[in-house]
């Protein structure tokens, strides 16, 4: 749900910033990044391997790959229940949203 508000949101915004195609490549890149990185976290816990730091998972978040990281863990249902991973990566997406809230604001 919160990524498809978020999008909505950019979307409105495109007409009104030259900003917004910039915008929508670098979450796109670090998206698909974090998408295939929890994929392989999930399928390493499963087998029991070396894992993926949840403080890497959260700085990538941070750095945009959200929306990738939103979508694997509704899909692969990874990092789901645990605490407080979950709270701790909801304050990355606020954070990222404000963040690209006030830029497009100053630009726009």
């Amino acid at each position: 749900m919160a990524l498809a508000v978020f999008a909505l949101v950019l979307g409105i915004y495109a007409r009104h910033n030259s900003l917004l195609p910039y915008l929508a490549g670098v979450y796109a890149v670090p998206s698909v990044l974090v998408f295939r990185l929890y994929g392989w976290d999930k399928r390493v816990a499963v087998r029991g391997g070396s894992r993926t730091s949840e403080q890497s998972l959260h700085l990538l978040a941070l750095a945009g790959g959200w929306p990738g990281a939103m979508l694997a863990r509704s899909l692969f249902r990874h990092k789901t229940r645990k605490q407080p991973f979950t709270g701790i990566f909801w304050c990355t997406v606020l954070f990222n949203v404000g963040t690209v809230s006030v830029l497009l604001g100053e630009v726009g």
